[in-house]
């Protein structure tokens, strides 16, 4: 991707958010000069990397395989002290896919925190981790629902599905009701080693630099 097609869609999102009402932290919106000045008090922020996150999953094509997120707060994989689990806030467009993956350790609660209406769909994993031909059973809003593999789960604005581990699932906004805000509530969260995408993806976007950083992502803070 080019920068500058990170920073416009870094724009769109802060529009998106002012309009759900949903506020940042102020260090969203840190310059490098700000990022310098402060790095040695942004040990948390830098380490776990919170932030800004935006990803074409190594696609080529962000508005049909893509996500922008940001995540709020973090501890450290593995870690015995601190914070065990993590938040996010992400933006996901009309049939813009976050494809078939599942973690390993991570569960969440993904909860379509207003806009449009997200699609979820879910399937069991195999012991080879493969998609399953089973049902499925997950807790919408608390309340135990069964779906076919591959099945759809429509989540409207103040609803939510629990994911557990080791189930696969893929989400994108549903046509025509445009772009969802998306909170996800979660054991630590680890994209380096629990993710298991069902077909390879990069999870960092190979950067063309056209311009300057309107804004760090989260795998780039100058430290």
């Amino acid at each position: 991707m080019k920068r500058s097609e990170i920073n416009a869609f870094l724009r769109e999102a802060v529009v998106f958010f002012e309009k759900q009402k949903f506020h940042l932290p102020p260090w969203a919106f840190w310059s490098g000069d700000d990022w310098q000045n402060n790095h040695s008090y942004a040990g948390e922020v830098i380490e776990n990397k919170l932030g800004w996150d935006l990803t074409d999953f190594g696609s080529g094509d962000f508005y049909k395989v893509g996500l922008i997120l940001f995540t709020l707060r973090n501890g450290k994989p593995g870690g015995s002290h601190g914070k065990d689990y993590a938040e996010k806030i992400m933006i996901v467009r009309e049939e813009q896919f976050t494809t078939w993956h599942f973690h390993w350790h991570k569960m969440e609660d993904i909860i379509n925190r207003g806009g449009g209406n997200l699609v979820m769909q879910v399937c069991n994993s195999t012991e080879d981790e493969l998609l399953a031909d089973t049902l499925v059973t997950v807790q919408v809003d608390g309340i135990t629902r069964q779906f076919d593999a591959r099945g759809k789960i429509i989540l409207k604005p103040g609803e939510s599905v629990t994911l557990p581990p080791n189930l696969y699932h893929q989400f994108y906004g549903e046509k025509g009701r445009g772009m969802v805000l998306v909170g996800e509530v979660s054991r630590v969260n680890d994209d380096e080693k629990d993710n298991r995408f069902l077909e390879p993806v990069s999870r960092f976007s190979q950067i063309e630099e056209d311009e300057s950083p309107l804004y760090y992502l989260c795998n780039e803070y100058p430290i």
